[in-house]
């Protein structure tokens, strides 16, 4: 568990005026909006990260790892792996995820043109991240891995509040995970010990005004005392 800290490292960069709450709900899954021409500075990623370091976990927080990509010809056989992978292994949607999937017309349109933008510009993103943890769990059961996905996410999506605040967009992507092996070849990531858990596009984002996404009723995703 964590212990309570006093004292932490001051932001080196300027953040967004933006509430607690504000940030919570318009940190978005950003894949039109970055913008591909402006370098992120090495200093700012890694304040992002340096805050994502400080989310809650479990035993398992000292595995976390983020291999940072910005090398121009590496980030391209990377994207061009992503691109391999995506969409493999993925199982079609049920009627009831279609159903919230569309609870906005033209909300899945809108999700597959960004994803059609993101694949055909991944390469020109400035960062890719690619967080991992060490200890596979490959075959194991529903414990183990949420014990392992439950230590390294919180840090995940702190990582990607952090970059909000910065005015950073980012996307938690999975197209890799079908090709891990081939990422790990090529970034020494040591794949028999260590699992990649997606990989997360980094840019300024174009204009910072996001909002909060139409979401099904709150109703219909909570169960009280029972299913």
């Amino acid at each position: 568990m964590d212990d309570d800290t006093a004292g932490t490292t001051a932001p080196a960069h300027p953040v967004l005026d933006l509430s607690a709450e504000e940030l919570l709900t318009t940190t978005r899954s950003v894949r039109r909006r970055l913008d591909l021409d402006r370098p992120v500075d090495p200093a700012l990623l890694r304040r992002c990260i340096e805050i994502a370091t400080q989310a809650p976990s479990g035993r398992h927080q000292q595995d976390w790892h983020f291999v940072v990509v910005t090398e121009p010809s590496v980030r391209a056989r990377l994207a061009d792996l992503w691109r391999a992978g995506i969409g493999r292994g993925d199982s079609p949607m049920s009627d009831e995820q279609l159903r919230r999937a569309h609870v906005r017309p033209g909300s899945m349109e809108k999700v597959w043109d960004g994803l059609r933008h993101l694949s055909e510009n991944l390469h020109r993103v400035p960062v890719l991240v690619i967080p991992c943890i060490e200890g596979r769990t490959d075959g194991l059961g529903a414990d183990r891995q949420a014990s392992r996905w439950g230590s390294l996410f919180p840090a995940v999506w702190s990582f990607m509040l952090a970059a909000r605040l910065h005015g950073l967009g980012t996307v938690l992507t999975t197209g890799t995970m079908a090709v891990e092996r081939d990422v790990a070849a090529l970034l020494g990531i040591p794949h028999e010990s260590v699992m990649q858990a997606g990989l997360i596009p980094v840019a300024h984002t174009v204009g910072t005004d996001f909002r909060p996404a139409p979401r099904i009723p709150v109703d219909e995703v909570v169960h009280r005392d029972r299913w």
